[in-house]
């Protein structure tokens, strides 16, 4: 049985992809979390609640950032990295933490990798990598030009994996993720934030006139993607779109979730924030040949399933 740590285990992704580890019974899982309050730490508790009666799962209340912490994972075979400060506005805000959790955090990783001899590595990297760059859709070879801290630091683990593979022969695969959306999705994130306010009447922020467009994936079909790279034997480094291959403009977007929960939303229309890109846009064969992955969840199916954990998630008023 495979032992895999998930840093960041707790977290929206993160709760979804050892969710799926366990139900197939070929995994032990330690997840390591330190519960940051950048949102709720009672959703992220919530995220986690069943798995605790699971022998194949443990959890490190800890920091990434210290090897201590770490240490306290024995036998890891695996590490999946999703653990990082979230958010392209607020990295712009305090530039200084995002870059010392995410930039360090993914260096003492790494060094916890080569003094234990793990050997896979997978990285969550992040389509704003890709920054402004009107060629769409966007391919993993394109010249990156982030435009927020958060996106830097992105770019400087990917370049760390690349350095450590060419030293240490860690197999390092950064996974760009592409505006992932679901059950347990961050309430800071559009889909969840819109789905509150208009459920409760309450006006929705928009910034700029609705035409920006995202390639909206749903979770588990990013889950699929991560799980298949755990089996990654190709080359020692990769890096690889997990988008949809599918762009859905903002104002498409709350169209479809006034229809999932019937009630209309109030705009309360802003300028464009600094930091935010036009659009986002995976070119996906690479996933594809590489890792057979197939996103197949629609919109509409992607949207149904996380209005029913968001109802049940209220209900029990977290």
């Amino acid at each position: 049985m495979k032992h895999i740590l998930v840093t960041g285990g707790a977290g929206f992704i993160g709760s979804n992809l050892i969710d799926k580890l366990l139900l197939t019974g070929e995994y032990k899982v330690t997840c390591i979390d330190n519960f940051d309050d950048f949102y709720p730490v009672a959703q992220k508790e919530w995220n986690i609640k069943d798995f605790h009666q699971n022998p194949n799962f443990s959890l490190i209340r800890g920091d990434i950032r210290n090897p201590e912490d770490l240490n306290k994972a024995q036998n890891v075979d695996t590490i999946i990295h999703l653990a990082a400060k979230a958010g392209v506005r607020p990295s712009i805000q305090n530039p200084k933490l995002y870059l010392d959790v995410n930039i360090n955090g993914t260096q003492v990783l790494l060094d916890y990798a080569r003094e234990n001899e793990i050997k896979q590595f997978l990285f969550a990297s992040s389509s704003s990598v890709y920054g402004v760059n009107e060629n769409v859709p966007w391919i993993e070879e394109d010249p990156l030009l982030p435009i927020s801290p958060y996106a830097s630091s992105k770019v400087a683990g990917e370049m760390l994996g690349h350095v450590y593979s060419h030293l240490y022969g860690i197999r390092f695969i950064a996974l760009r993720f592409f505006t992932v959306y679901g059950p347990g999705q961050r309430p800071d994130l559009a889909i969840h934030k819109f789905f509150r306010a208009i459920s409760n009447e309450q006006p929705i922020p928009v910034y700029g006139d609705g035409t920006t467009s995202r390639d909206y994936t749903f979770v588990d079909d990013t889950v699929r993607g991560i799980v298949a790279a755990l089996d990654y034997t190709r080359t020692d480094f990769e890096i690889i779109n997990l988008g949809n291959h599918r762009t859905i403009t903002l104002g498409n977007l709350i169209e479809a979730i006034e229809d999932t929960c019937g009630k209309k939303a109030i705009i309360d229309r802003h300028t464009e924030q600094p930091g935010d890109v036009s659009q986002t846009y995976a070119e996906i064969s690479k996933a594809q040949e590489y890792l057979g992955y197939d996103p197949s969840t629609s919109l509409e199916e992607g949207l149904d399933a996380f209005y029913d954990w968001f109802q049940e998630f209220y209900s029990e008023k977290v």
